[in-house]
């Protein structure tokens, strides 16, 4: 039997959700990096937000540029990470931080300040939830990979850190994973050291830990953070993470 074309045209939508969610969940893995650089989801229309991925300059003060400021990263940019967009226990059992991310089956224009529940699938995690705003775009990431910020955790291939805090040539620690204890967060600069504590507080030091992931409405205390959120996502505003909302299209 033929559909007519209005019928088809007023199921469409709901046929896209179907597809679409396939893409927005499943099983992944995580590493973990802080590299200072200005963000990818950062710069003008990488998404659907009105805004872009809040950036700060040398002095960890936000800036009001539209986005148009040249990266921390490269030669005479002044456009770095803010040290506010670093992880934070919600509870014992919840936090709340950002990502670099790369979804299979989607692109950055939608992933782009989208939000992601993580739950931890690896000792000494195992149960424990996280939900991270994608931010950035690394092009080494393999698919369902969540690079999640937190101070201390290594620069990886780009390093503003020396730029921004004096940091060493390699960043603290390993270039790759970053320090290895909770002393050497001592000597971090002081915008900075909540965040590299809660690597060794609520995430136990964790190393790599797999997930499984599925998306979901941004809390608004990340959007209110990042300043930055897709005009068809349901913020909801619960403190300890949002409730299941129906699938929407990105």
């Amino acid at each position: 039997m033929r559909l007519p074309l209005a019928t088809l045209v007023a199921i469409l939508p709901f046929y896209l959700d179907a597809v679409l969610a396939q893409g927005s969940q499943g099983s992944g893995k995580t590493t973990r990096y802080w590299d200072c650089c200005k963000p990818s989801c950062a710069w003008p229309r990488k998404g659907n937000s009105p805004n872009p991925v809040q950036t700060c300059d040398k002095n960890d003060r936000p800036l009001n540029d539209g986005g148009n400021t040249k990266s921390g990263c490269e030669n005479g940019g002044n456009a770095f990470m803010c040290s506010s967009q670093a992880p934070w226990a919600v509870n014992e059992t919840m936090a709340y931080g950002w990502a670099a991310v790369n979804i299979a089956g989607s692109n950055e224009a939608n992933w782009c300040c989208a939000c992601y529940e993580l739950t931890f699938t690896q000792a000494p995690l195992t149960g424990k939830k996280m939900i991270v705003q994608a931010t950035n775009t690394g092009g080494d990431l393999g698919n369902n990979h969540f690079d999640i910020a937190m101070p201390g955790g290594g620069v990886g291939i780009f390093n503003a850190c020396t730029n921004q805090y004096g940091a060493p040539s390699n960043g603290w620690g390993q270039r790759y994973g970053g320090i290895g204890s909770k002393s050497e967060c001592s000597g971090f600069p002081a915008a900075l050291k909540a965040g590299c504590n809660w690597r060794f507080d609520w995430f136990k030091g964790a190393d790599n830990p797999n997930v499984n992931f599925k998306q979901v409405a941004c809390p608004a205390a990340i959007t209110a953070k990042s300043n930055c959120a897709r005009q068809n996502d349901a913020i909801n505003q619960t403190p300890t993470g949002p409730r299941e909302v129906p699938t929407w299209v990105p």
